[in-house]
């Protein structure tokens, strides 16, 4: 039977980022996808001009609606806006009978905020113990932890913070220090590097819901974590190193990338 993934997330009505990636990676990997839509944005490559949550009990009604008929196999989180909605999803994750990624979404690439401050609070509180794998970046990586990274052993350290608070695994990736960008894999058991090369262009809008949406696509396959990060990790050196160029600010990556083994 054809594998389903469910993306709990914001729109982007340029396509790069939010559902609209998620939707086209999951595609891409062979997996059909769900969507359940948590705020509305009104954005393209250059900047973001507004946005506009859903109610709690609307986001839930999306979920419960797919996930009690099409049964997915692995979901994940983007964008969650506010408190309510933050907590409402935790409440029905304790539920879930598939894997959960959590991607902290707290910032635009433009810079506009898509998580409230209460909003962190409560995601590190309700929903990251609910997580099978949380994939920050290192500003959300120090948000979450009040950690200062600057270095691959600030990565591991905050990537343990991270685990004491409750989720499984931890992937923080690293594309925002100096250097080739590494990304660390830290669970309970082990600690594992995956590199990449950097990539000198602007385009790179809707990098980490590309990322996160492939690693749950990968889960819904039946891969294990490892795998599925690493095919994930190849698949974003692609859809980088191919982005189409489109717009005229932060142009999206190339979801047409082929995907990892």
């Amino acid at each position: 039977m054809l594998p389903v993934a469910l993306t709990i997330a914001g729109s982007d009505p340029s396509g790069g980022a939010g559902i609209q990636a998620d939707l086209k990676t999951f595609h891409q990997f062979g997996v059909y996808g769900a969507a359940a839509i948590t705020l509305i944005t009104v954005q393209n490559t250059r900047n973001v001009a507004r946005v506009e949550p859903l109610a709690a009990d609307l986001v839930i009604q999306q979920i419960e609606a797919v996930v009690s008929d099409l049964s997915p196999a692995a979901a994940k989180t983007g964008a969650l806006a506010d408190a309510a909605v933050v907590e409402a999803v935790a409440a029905l994750a304790a539920s879930f009978s598939f894997p959960l990624v959590v991607d902290p979404v707290m910032v635009s690439k433009h810079g506009a905020r898509l998580l409230t401050p209460q909003a962190e609070d409560a995601l590190k509180r309700e929903l990251l113990p609910k997580a099978a794998l949380v994939t920050p970046n290192i500003a959300e990586a120090e948000a979450l932890t009040g950690s200062y990274i600057q270095t691959e052993s600030d990565m591991q350290d905050a990537a343990r913070r991270l685990l004491d608070i409750g989720c499984r695994a931890v992937l923080i990736k690293g594309g925002h220090l100096a250097g080739e960008p590494v990304d660390i894999l830290c669970t309970a058991e082990k600690i594992t590097r995956f590199a990449g090369a950097r990539v000198q262009t602007t385009h790179t809008h809707g990098t980490g819901c590309t990322y996160s949406a492939a690693i749950t696509a990968g889960l819904a396959l039946g891969k294990s974590l490892e795998d599925a990060v690493s095919s994930a990790k190849r698949f974003i050196q692609r859809a980088i190193e191919t982005a189409p160029g489109l717009g005229h600010g932060y142009g999206p990556v190339n979801h047409f990338a082929a995907p990892a083994g």
